[in-house]
């Protein structure tokens, strides 16, 4: 490969690797990179990390990463580039920086971003053209998973995973309407249909689906939006029929209306929140008593923590 110049103890050449995008997920798998060969006694150079906002690379850097300036800088000094990004324009926009700066024949780009098919083969075709190889790695799953070195790869799954939480919130509705205890619903989910449908379900009865203030979402909405439009809009190109799919992304679309508005007030929201949006449509509140809950209790907080600075500066 054109840019190994290291070598290790034995004097083998070894591979360089470059990420591009710190974002949540992006982050986790970098995080996973750097710490394997560590782990395991491998003597591999540091991992080569670029992001759009400098400071998101300040963790990778204190587990040994090394921050580049520029996308051109990490492609020059990486053989194997990774890419996370959020959005196709995003995706097309890296290529290009990596291509310009100079030669990058033979090297590997992995796109681990959840993208178009469209915007796969023109990626593929402009890496081609400059001698380089491409390979397209989707990864699906949410953060925890990726910070646990669990992600899988796949088109599909994306889909499938909204349709689950489409089944599963429809099932916790049902149990709150029936006055099913939700911990009943929950331990037979865990029990008969395995650790995916059980972590969704913890996700809606532990209020990750509608994160409180200063909480970070598992999985975003908006790319879940994103990710779930490419695989219904390419079902209806082959004729596919997706209806819990098609459902699934129409109260992802929903839960993004619900957190516009003035109930919602800009709040972030998780791709889990399908829940939130099967519960109001059954003349439930879209929060839960334990988001409610919750979020007062950080408000409360807040205000005597506030009232504490006030007093003390006086």
């Amino acid at each position: 490969m054109a840019s190994s110049s290291q070598s290790d103890r034995t004097g083998k050449p070894t591979v360089m690797v470059g990420w591009i995008g710190l974002g949540s997920m992006g982050s986790a798998m970098a995080k996973t990179i750097q710490k394997h060969p560590i782990a395991r006694g491998v003597n591999q150079p540091p991992l080569c990390v670029y992001n759009r906002t400098a400071s998101r690379c300040a963790a990778l850097e204190e587990l040994g990463a090394k921050r580049c300036e520029s996308v051109a800088e990490l492609a020059r000094d990486s053989d194997i580039v990774f890419i996370s990004s959020s959005a196709d324009d995003a995706v097309l926009s890296i290529v290009e920086q990596i291509v310009n700066s100079g030669a990058v024949e033979d090297k590997v780009v992995v796109d681990t971003t959840t993208v178009h098919p469209d915007t796969t083969q023109a990626v593929a075709a402009t890496l081609a053209s400059k001698g380089a190889h491409f390979a397209a790695m989707p990864v699906f799953g949410a953060t925890p998973i990726a910070e646990a070195g669990q992600l899988l790869a796949g088109f599909a799954g994306n889909v499938l995973m909204a349709s689950l939480m489409q089944i599963i919130a429809e099932a916790h509705v049902l149990a709150a309407k029936t006055d099913l205890p939700e911990a009943t619903l929950e331990r037979l989910l865990e029990v008969n249909f395995g650790p995916v449908m059980h972590s969704d379900s913890v996700r809606m009865t532990t209020g990750v689906y509608c994160p409180g203030p200063g909480e970070r979402p598992w999985s975003d909405l908006q790319l879940a939006i994103k990710d779930v439009g490419h695989g219904v809009e390419i079902a209806e190109r082959e004729r596919v029929s997706l209806r819990v799919g098609q459902r699934a992304l129409e109260n992802l679309k929903k839960a993004n209306d619900w957190k516009e508005s003035p109930e919602g007030g800009g709040r972030i929201l998780d791709s889990s929140s399908v829940f939130g949006v099967v519960r109001k449509e059954s003349g439930l509140a879209f929060e839960t008593e334990f988001v409610r809950a919750r979020d007062a209790a950080a408000t409360a907080d807040a205000e005597s923590n506030n009232s504490s600075t006030k007093l003390g500066g006086g």
